[in-house]
């Protein structure tokens, strides 16, 4: 019995998954907020009734592909604010770790974009309480630093939220960029660089 219930748990969660990957490839041409159910289990060859199985409408998806776009970035926030190497070189693993991240995942990367003003207030919501999540990380990581001695709470939430959106222009203009010759590539690298150094000198000089 376990094992059969075993089966058709991992049958649930592959239909779910390709349900998922159905609606992030159709919305490579579309809003979620035109996004129809049918559209979703027709690409994937399963029956409209199916949808309700995982997802209770299509904002529900979207919520869900907003945890698999965002959820997995955590790691990689840490990992961008590693206190290991001198200034230039954390800033050169950043916009490395961000024109990567663009590389692999387009379509996520795309779809929040997109997504982070458009029509559909749940995944709205579920977009700015991940950014919150993000903010929260990196000012927590931020506090560790002796340059924050004597910060206010207040300032080291402002800093990390300039950090965050710092990390979501660059992620847009990779992703904008993604066709461009190695030139414009090199540019965009350059300039993300010069914005973090320039965030970084105006974090040394800041007095409240």
């Amino acid at each position: 019995m376990s094992h059969t219930l075993g089966v058709r748990q991992a049958q649930k969660q592959r239909t779910r998954q390709a349900l998922l990957d159905a609606a992030l490839e159709l919305l490579e041409e579309q809003s979620l907020s035109s996004l129809g159910l049918r559209e979703v289990t027709r690409a994937v060859g399963v029956a409209p009734t199916a949808f309700y199985r995982h997802f209770r409408s299509t904002a529900d998806l979207g919520v869900a592909l907003v945890e698999e776009a965002l959820g997995s970035l955590h790691p990689m926030i840490r990992t961008t604010l590693s206190p290991e190497g001198d200034r230039e070189e954390r800033i050169a693993r950043a916009v490395e770790l961000i024109a990567r991240h663009v590389r692999e995942h387009p379509s996520h990367v795309r779809f929040i974009a997109r997504e982070r003003h458009g029509g559909v207030q749940p995944v709205r919501e579920a977009i700015r309480e991940q950014l919150a999540r993000f903010v929260g990380e990196v000012k927590a990581e931020l506090a560790t630093d002796p340059e924050s001695a004597g910060w206010h709470d207040d300032d080291l939430l402002m800093l990390a939220g300039l950090y965050v959106d710092q990390m979501l222009s660059t992620a847009s203009l990779f992703l904008d960029a993604a066709q461009a010759p190695a030139e414009e590539h090199e540019r965009l690298r350059r300039l993300a660089s010069r914005r973090l150094r320039l965030i970084g000198l105006g974090r040394e000089h800041w007095t409240d």
